[in-house]
């Protein structure tokens, strides 16, 4: 896997680490997490799952549980083989349902919080229909040029296990709840009024079920990307978190 390291050595701070939306890979969290890294004095671990950014590619079809596989299986041994002992996870689309899992359906011993940003936890129609616009734009518009310059040779693996993925049939049952009340960490959710990839519905049942205190920012003006459409709100908002747990 394509790894990124930031900021000082494992030993002398907490390990911030961050997973991508369902398209991303490293280089698609540009300068953020630097900067928090910076804002923080935490260490910063960026990488790129299998299939996408520089990483090697994986297999298709994606079963429909691999957001399960990366939160109980792939992110527990990566946190082990880097010997991380305190982290928070920062998680944004995909990115925040392997965080709620990783935190509720394993150990994790090394967890101290967990920030997710337009999290999913469960299959919404509008999900759906901005899935299938996706599609249709990688096909016949500018997104393939634009994942391409990310991804390289990965670029159709990276869509089409995503794309595919969720719009299978059996996806409408796809539903993560029942990890919230073992999250015993508490959390920061993010979510913009206007994403079109989900609705406030998600921060609801997140916010409700969590096992720990879970704060809730909704920015309007807002769509799926909070770090890169109000990245200054949401660097004050995550040093902050960081700060009341770690101070």
């Amino acid at each position: 896997m394509e790894i990124a390291w930031l900021g000082p050595a494992p030993k002398d701070a907490p390990t911030l680490i961050f997973l991508h939306e369902g398209l991303g890979c490293v280089d698609m969290w540009h300068d953020f997490p630097a900067e928090l890294s910076e804002t923080t004095g935490c260490r910063a671990l960026i990488y790129s799952r299998l299939g996408y950014g520089r990483s090697d590619p994986c297999f298709l079809p994606r079963s429909i549980r691999y957001v399960h596989d990366e939160g109980l299986k792939v992110l527990p041994e990566l946190i082990k083989t880097t010997g991380i002992r305190d982290c928070i996870l920062i998680g944004h689309s995909d990115g925040g349902s392997i965080a709620i899992i990783y935190s509720g359906g394993t150990p994790a011993g090394p967890l101290r919080g967990l920030i997710t940003e337009a999290a999913h936890v469960f299959c919404e129609e509008i999900t759906i229909h901005s899935i299938q616009q996706a599609r249709k734009s990688y096909q016949k518009g500018g997104l393939r040029q634009k994942l391409e310059k990310y991804h390289g040779t990965n670029t159709d693996c990276a869509f089409w296990g995503w794309n595919n993925t969720w719009l299978h049939p059996d996806f409408v049952n796809w539903n993560i709840e029942e990890y919230l009340p073992a999250i015993k960490k508490p959390m920061l959710v993010i979510q913009g009024e206007n994403d079109k990839y989900g609705t406030l519905a998600q921060v609801d049942a997140i916010a409700r079920q969590a096992g720990a205190r879970a704060e809730v920012m909704v920015l309007p003006d807002c769509g799926h990307s909070p770090h890169n459409e109000q990245k200054a709100a949401i660097l004050k908002a995550m040093a902050g978190f960081i700060s009341s747990i770690f101070n």
